[in-house]
C-alpha cells in the first residue's frame, strides 16, 4: 500500500510540476506580447526622411516621468557645494615644500615655487577654511572663485595639530557652505568630494564613507598634541583637493579633504578628511583667538585589547584605558585613577585613542564633560572640568609672525596689561628689515590701535590687515610707556 500510494504521489508531483510551467511560460509570454509586443518602439528606417525624429520621440515618451532612486542622485549636492569651493594658489621664495602622506599639491610648480590646492567658504565676507599644508610659508595666496574672481588672501591662523588654517579674502556676499554634522555620519553612507584635482576647477566625485576615527600617523607636533580622527572615503581625490569639501547627499560640508593613502603620489583608492565639527571649533578658535585653545582630560590612554583586558581583568573588551592620570588635570581633581576604563563622554562611546581625541578636541579649556569609567567591574559617572596643557581653564595667549611686516608679535600677559594700565596690547618682539622697520617703528612697541580701532587679539589685529593696504595709522606705546604714533605709507 505505502509503495502505491508513493507512485501516485510522484505521479501526481510531475503532473503539477508539469501544468505550472505551461501556466508560467503563458503567463510570461502574455506579460511580453501585451508590455513589448503591442507596443514597439519606432526602430530608425536607414534613409527613412524621419526616422530620427520618430525614434527620439519615442525615447522622450519613455523617459518623460523616469526619475533618480532617491539616495542616487547627486545633482543637489554638488549644485549646493561648488559654489563655496575656491581654487588656491601659493608662491613661495624657494621650493614648496611638501609632507609624507598631503596630497602632492606643488606638482611640477614645486620647481617655480608654486603649489595649489583647495579651500571652503565658511562666511559671506570672506572667510576660508583649508588645509595648513596649503598655505605653510606661502609669501603669497591667490584665492580664484568658482565664478573665476580672483582675490589675494590674508592668513588668519593656522593649526599644525590638526592640518587647518584660515584664511581671508575681501569679498562680500559669497556663497558659505552648509554645515553638517560629522558625528551623525555612518559608515556606507554617500559622499561627494569637491575640490581641484591638477588644476582641474570645480570637480566632483562621488564615493562612500568607507571608516571613521582614522589615525594614519601623519601628523606631528613637539608636544604630542596632534588630533588624527580621519573621516575616511573612497571618494577619488588627487593632488589639489587639499582643503577641499567632503559633503554629503544635502551638500552640507562633513569634512576637509586632506590627505591620501597612496604609493604613487595619486589616488589609490582611500582618502581622509579632518571631521567637520573639529574643523569648525579649529575655525572659530582661529578667528576668535588667532590660535587654537586645546582642552585635554589631562590622562595618558590605550585602547583596550585583549591583551590589555586578560592582564587587568577587564570585564569586557572595549572603551580607552587610562594607563596613567596626570597632577592637577581635570581627570586628576574628577577623581580619575590609573586602571579606570573610559566607555563613554558626553554620552558618545568611544573605543578608540583618536575618538577619543576627537571628542575632547571638539571642546574648549573650561568646558565640563560627563564621562562614564569603568572600574573593578562597576561603572561610576564623573564630570570633569577640561584643561588646557598648562591646567588652567584661561586662554592661551598666541604668538603670530606677520610676513607683510616681517615682523613678530604676541599678546601681552596679564601682568604686561597691569602695569601698564591697558586693556589689551600686541607687542612686536622680533622686527627684521620690512614695512614697519623702514618706518622706524621700533622693537618691543605695543600695538593699541590701527586707525583709531583698537587691537585687542592677534585674530582682531589680522582681521584689520586683511582689510588694509601698507598704508595706515600705527597707535601704541613705546619701551619707555610713552604713547607714540607712526603713520605707515605715508
Amino acid at each position: 500500500m505505502k509503495k502505491i500510494m508513493a507512485g501516485i504521489s510522484k505521479r501526481w508531483f510531475f503532473a503539477s510540476v508539469f501544468v505550472a510551467a505551461v501556466i508560467g511560460g503563458a503567463f510570461s509570454l502574455g506579460t511580453y506580447l501585451l508590455f513589448f509586443q503591442q507596443k514597439p518602439l519606432p526602430q530608425p528606417v536607414v534613409g527613412g526622411a524621419n526616422s530620427a525624429a520618430k525614434f527620439t520621440s519615442a525615447f522622450e515618451k519613455l523617459t518623460k516621468n523616469f526619475t533618480v532612486p532617491e539616495g542616487m542622485n547627486f545633482l543637489l549636492a554638488a549644485e549646493r557645494s561648488t559654489p563655496s569651493v575656491v581654487h588656491i594658489r601659493t608662491q613661495y621664495k624657494g621650493s614648496a615644500s611638501t609632507m609624507m602622506g598631503f596630497f602632492d599639491d606643488s606638482d611640477e610648480n614645486s620647481r617655480r615655487g608654486m603649489s595649489t590646492g583647495s579651500g571652503v567658504i565658511i562666511s559671506e565676507d570672506g572667510f576660508v577654511l583649508t588645509n595648513h599644508h596649503v598655505i605653510e610659508q606661502a609669501d603669497e595666496i591667490v584665492v580664484t572663485l568658482d565664478d573665476k574672481r580672483q582675490f589675494n588672501a590674508t592668513i588668519i591662523g593656522q593649526d599644525p595639530t590638526t592640518d587647518l588654517a584660515l584664511i581671508k579674502i575681501q569679498a562680500n556676499n559669497l556663497v558659505p557652505i552648509a554645515y553638517g554634522n560629522s558625528d551623525e555620519v555612518k559608515v556606507g553612507e554617500w559622499v561627494l568630494a569637491v575640490g581641484n584635482p591638477f588644476d582641474l576647477t570645480s570637480t566632483v566625485t562621488a564615493g562612500i564613507i568607507s571608516g571613521k576615527a582614522r589615525n594614519i600617523n601623519l601628523l606631528f607636533s613637539n608636544d604630542g598634541l596632534t588630533i588624527e580622527s580621519f573621516l575616511q572615503t573612497d571618494a577619488a581625490v588627487n593632488p589639489g583637493n587639499s582643503g577641499g569639501a567632503l559633503v554629503n547627499l544635502k551638500g552640507e560640508l562633513i569634512g576637509i579633504n586632506t590627505a591620501i593613502a597612496t604609493r604613487t603620489g595619486t589616488y589609490a583608492g582611500y582618502s581622509f578628511a579632518v571631521p567637520v565639527n573639529l574643523a569648525k571649533k579649529v575655525a572659530e578658535d582661529l578667528y576668535r583667538h588667532g590660535q587654537v585653545q586645546r582642552a585635554l582630560l589631562g590622562v595618558s590612554i590605550n585602547e583596550v585589547t585583549n591583551e590589555i583586558a586578560r592582564k587587568y581583568n577587564l570585564t569586557a573588551i572595549r572603551g580607552i584605558f587610562v594607563s596613567g592620570v596626570n597632577q592637577g588635570s581635570g581627570a586628576a581633581d574628577a577623581g580619575v585613577q590609573t586602571g579606570d576604563v573610559i566607555i563613554s563622554i558626553d554620552g558618545k562611546e568611544v573605543n578608540t585613542v583618536s575618538g577619543l581625541q576627537e571628542i575632547v578636541a571638539c571642546h574648549r579649556p573650561g568646558d565640563k564633560v560627563d564621562v562614564i569609567i569603568e572600574r573593578k567591574g562597576e561603572e561610576k559617572k564623573l564630570r570633569i572640568t577640561l584643561k588646557n596643557k598648562s591646567n588652567s581653564i584661561g586662554i592661551i595667549s598666541a604668538h603670530l609672525q606677520v610676513p607683510q611686516w616681517n615682523a613678530e608679535v604676541e599678546e601681552l600677559s596679564s601682568e604686561e596689561k597691569k602695569q601698564l594700565k591697558l586693556e589689551s596690547g600686541l607687542k612686536i618682539t622680533r622686527l627684521g628689515d620690512g614695512l614697519l622697520k623702514s618706518n622706524r617703528v621700533p622693537e618691543g612697541f605695543i600695538i593699541t590701535h590701527i586707525d583709531k580701532k583698537a587691537v585687542h587679539s592677534i585674530a582682531e589685529l589680522q582681521r584689520l590687515l586683511a582689510r588694509k593696504k601698507n598704508k595706515f595709522l600705527l597707535e601704541g606705546l613705546n619701551k619707555q610707556g610713552e604713547r607714540t604714533f607712526f603713520g605707515i605709507g605715508f
